[in-house]
Protein backbone atom coordinates (compact mmCIF):
# COMPACT_ATOMS: atom_id res chain seq x y z
CA UNK A 1 0.00 0.00 0.00
CA UNK A 2 1.16 3.03 -0.65
CA UNK A 3 2.36 5.85 2.00
CA UNK A 4 -0.34 8.18 3.01
CA UNK A 5 0.25 11.69 3.81
CA UNK A 6 -2.19 13.19 5.85
CA UNK A 7 -1.09 16.48 3.82
CA UNK A 8 -2.12 14.70 0.55
CA UNK A 9 -5.28 13.41 2.30
CA UNK A 10 -6.44 16.69 4.10
CA UNK A 11 -6.00 18.75 0.53
CA UNK A 12 -8.18 15.71 -1.07
CA UNK A 13 -10.61 15.43 1.29
CA UNK A 14 -10.91 19.81 1.08
CA UNK A 15 -11.39 19.38 -2.49
CA UNK A 16 -14.33 16.83 -2.15
CA UNK A 17 -15.96 18.71 0.14
CA UNK A 18 -15.68 21.98 -2.10
CA UNK A 19 -17.56 20.02 -4.46
CA UNK A 20 -15.04 18.72 -6.89
CA UNK A 21 -16.49 15.48 -8.40
CA UNK A 22 -12.67 14.34 -9.45
CA UNK A 23 -11.93 14.29 -6.01
CA UNK A 24 -14.00 11.59 -4.93
CA UNK A 25 -13.24 9.43 -8.01
CA UNK A 26 -9.18 10.05 -6.63
CA UNK A 27 -10.05 8.63 -3.27
CA UNK A 28 -12.13 5.52 -4.89
CA UNK A 29 -9.19 4.68 -7.11
CA UNK A 30 -6.47 5.13 -4.13
CA UNK A 31 -8.71 3.14 -2.02
CA UNK A 32 -10.26 0.69 -4.48
CA UNK A 33 -7.50 -2.06 -3.76
CA UNK A 34 -7.75 -1.72 -0.28
CA UNK A 35 -11.61 -1.91 0.10
CA UNK A 36 -11.41 -4.98 -2.58
CA UNK A 37 -9.04 -7.46 -0.64
CA UNK A 38 -11.92 -6.84 2.60
CA UNK A 39 -14.64 -7.58 0.58
CA UNK A 40 -12.82 -10.57 -1.53
CA UNK A 41 -12.02 -12.28 1.61
CA UNK A 42 -15.23 -11.87 3.11
CA UNK A 43 -17.55 -12.53 0.48
CA UNK A 44 -17.93 -15.69 -1.73
CA UNK A 45 -20.77 -13.85 -4.28
CA UNK A 46 -18.84 -11.86 -7.23
CA UNK A 47 -22.12 -9.95 -7.41
CA UNK A 48 -22.28 -9.66 -3.72
CA UNK A 49 -18.78 -8.34 -3.97
CA UNK A 50 -19.22 -5.70 -6.45
CA UNK A 51 -22.51 -4.37 -4.40
CA UNK A 52 -20.59 -3.97 -1.36
CA UNK A 53 -17.74 -2.31 -2.50
CA UNK A 54 -20.06 0.24 -4.25
CA UNK A 55 -22.02 0.12 -0.78
CA UNK A 56 -18.69 0.58 1.10
CA UNK A 57 -17.44 3.97 -1.26
CA UNK A 58 -21.44 5.56 -0.41
CA UNK A 59 -20.71 5.25 3.35
CA UNK A 60 -17.50 6.62 2.88
CA UNK A 61 -19.01 9.71 0.90
CA UNK A 62 -21.92 10.23 3.16
CA UNK A 63 -19.53 9.76 6.37
CA UNK A 64 -16.92 12.41 5.19
CA UNK A 65 -18.44 15.50 6.94
CA UNK A 66 -17.70 13.30 9.96
CA UNK A 67 -14.01 11.95 9.24
CA UNK A 68 -12.28 14.20 12.03
CA UNK A 69 -8.41 13.12 10.97
CA UNK A 70 -7.82 10.80 14.00
CA UNK A 71 -6.86 8.26 12.15
CA UNK A 72 -5.01 7.81 8.39
CA UNK A 73 -8.05 7.74 5.74
CA UNK A 74 -6.97 4.67 4.75
CA UNK A 75 -8.05 3.15 8.30
CA UNK A 76 -11.39 4.78 8.64
CA UNK A 77 -11.99 3.31 5.13
CA UNK A 78 -10.39 0.28 6.00
CA UNK A 79 -12.90 0.24 9.26
CA UNK A 80 -16.28 0.83 7.31
CA UNK A 81 -15.05 -1.85 4.94
CA UNK A 82 -14.86 -4.51 7.73
CA UNK A 83 -18.14 -3.31 9.33
CA UNK A 84 -19.82 -3.48 5.98
CA UNK A 85 -18.77 -6.99 5.66
CA UNK A 86 -19.06 -7.97 9.30
CA UNK A 87 -22.95 -6.97 8.98
CA UNK A 88 -23.88 -8.58 5.69
CA UNK A 89 -22.00 -11.88 6.74
CA UNK A 90 -24.42 -11.44 9.71
CA UNK A 91 -26.98 -10.44 7.86
CA UNK A 92 -26.84 -13.59 4.97
CA UNK A 93 -24.71 -17.12 6.10
CA UNK A 94 -22.21 -17.00 3.58
CA UNK A 95 -20.78 -19.79 1.34
CA UNK A 96 -17.55 -21.53 2.10
CA UNK A 97 -15.08 -18.88 -0.21
CA UNK A 98 -12.75 -21.37 -1.86
CA UNK A 99 -11.44 -18.85 -4.93
CA UNK A 100 -9.60 -16.34 -3.48
CA UNK A 101 -8.46 -14.78 -6.63
CA UNK A 102 -6.67 -11.48 -6.00
CA UNK A 103 -8.10 -8.32 -7.93
CA UNK A 104 -5.83 -6.69 -10.22
CA UNK A 105 -4.04 -9.75 -11.53
CA UNK A 106 -2.77 -10.89 -8.30
CA UNK A 107 -0.74 -14.12 -7.93
CA UNK A 108 -3.84 -16.66 -7.57
CA UNK A 109 -4.94 -15.16 -11.59
CA UNK A 110 -1.13 -16.06 -13.21
CA UNK A 111 -2.05 -19.52 -11.10
CA UNK A 112 -5.89 -19.52 -12.67
CA UNK A 113 -4.01 -18.78 -16.03
CA UNK A 114 -0.90 -21.67 -16.17
CA UNK A 115 1.49 -18.49 -16.36
CA UNK A 116 4.52 -18.77 -14.13
CA UNK A 117 7.17 -16.65 -14.00
CA UNK A 118 9.75 -18.28 -11.80
CA UNK A 119 8.29 -17.62 -8.81
CA UNK A 120 6.18 -19.89 -6.33
CA UNK A 121 4.69 -23.14 -7.41
CA UNK A 122 1.19 -22.07 -8.69
CA UNK A 123 -0.45 -25.23 -7.23
CA UNK A 124 1.56 -24.07 -3.81
CA UNK A 125 -0.13 -20.60 -4.21
CA UNK A 126 -4.10 -21.70 -4.92
CA UNK A 127 -3.42 -24.26 -2.05
CA UNK A 128 -2.73 -21.00 -0.27
CA UNK A 129 -5.61 -18.86 -0.85
CA UNK A 130 -8.00 -21.82 -0.39
CA UNK A 131 -6.85 -22.44 2.68
CA UNK A 132 -6.73 -18.63 3.48
CA UNK A 133 -10.48 -18.54 2.42
CA UNK A 134 -11.30 -21.19 4.83
CA UNK A 135 -10.04 -19.27 7.79
CA UNK A 136 -12.52 -17.56 10.11
CA UNK A 137 -13.49 -14.01 8.71
CA UNK A 138 -11.48 -11.81 11.14
CA UNK A 139 -8.41 -14.31 10.43
CA UNK A 140 -8.33 -14.26 7.30
CA UNK A 141 -8.74 -10.13 7.40
CA UNK A 142 -5.75 -9.53 9.22
CA UNK A 143 -3.86 -11.37 7.20
CA UNK A 144 -5.24 -9.56 3.95
CA UNK A 145 -4.52 -6.11 6.07
CA UNK A 146 -1.19 -6.91 7.58
CA UNK A 147 0.59 -9.15 4.45
CA UNK A 148 -1.33 -8.11 0.80
CA UNK A 149 -1.93 -4.46 2.40
CA UNK A 150 0.75 -3.80 4.26
CA UNK A 151 -0.84 -1.89 7.04
CA UNK A 152 1.01 -2.10 10.38
CA UNK A 153 -0.35 -3.63 13.41
CA UNK A 154 -1.96 -0.04 15.13
CA UNK A 155 -3.65 0.85 11.80
CA UNK A 156 -5.13 -2.97 11.75
CA UNK A 157 -6.30 -2.13 15.33
CA UNK A 158 -8.52 1.08 14.49
CA UNK A 159 -9.74 -0.37 11.39
CA UNK A 160 -11.15 -3.46 13.13
CA UNK A 161 -11.91 -1.79 15.96
CA UNK A 162 -9.83 -4.24 18.58
CA UNK A 163 -6.59 -3.68 20.86
CA UNK A 164 -3.32 -3.99 19.10
CA UNK A 165 -2.87 -6.59 21.71
CA UNK A 166 -5.90 -8.77 20.24
CA UNK A 167 -4.84 -7.94 16.66
CA UNK A 168 -1.35 -9.37 17.59
CA UNK A 169 -2.96 -12.82 19.10
CA UNK A 170 -5.08 -13.12 15.96
CA UNK A 171 -2.22 -12.70 13.20
CA UNK A 172 -0.31 -14.83 15.28
CA UNK A 173 -3.01 -17.88 15.71
CA UNK A 174 -3.93 -16.88 11.99
CA UNK A 175 -0.49 -17.61 11.10
CA UNK A 176 -0.56 -21.14 12.69
CA UNK A 177 -4.01 -22.18 11.47
CA UNK A 178 -2.71 -21.25 8.35
CA UNK A 179 0.57 -23.80 8.00
CA UNK A 180 -1.45 -26.07 10.11
CA UNK A 181 -3.65 -26.20 7.60
CA UNK A 182 -1.23 -25.94 4.66
CA UNK A 183 1.33 -28.93 6.27
CA UNK A 184 -2.02 -30.93 5.88
CA UNK A 185 -2.18 -30.71 2.04
CA UNK A 186 0.99 -29.84 0.78
CA UNK A 187 4.54 -31.49 1.53
CA UNK A 188 6.34 -30.06 4.15
CA UNK A 189 9.58 -29.81 1.57
CA UNK A 190 7.35 -27.40 -0.84
CA UNK A 191 6.13 -24.60 2.34
CA UNK A 192 10.27 -23.91 2.87
CA UNK A 193 11.35 -20.69 2.14
CA UNK A 194 7.22 -19.72 1.96
CA UNK A 195 6.83 -16.60 4.75
CA UNK A 196 3.83 -18.06 6.62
Amino acid sequence: MKPESPNDSERLLARIRAGDKDAFSELMAGHARLVMHIVARSVDDHEDRKDLCQDIFLKVYAGLDGFRGESRLSTWIARIAVNTCVHYLEKKKPVSWTDAGLPDGGPADTAASGESDGGPDPDLVSSLHREIGRLPVHYRLILTLFHLDGMPITEIAGAMDMPEGTVKNRLFRARRLLKNRLLAVVPKEELCGTNI
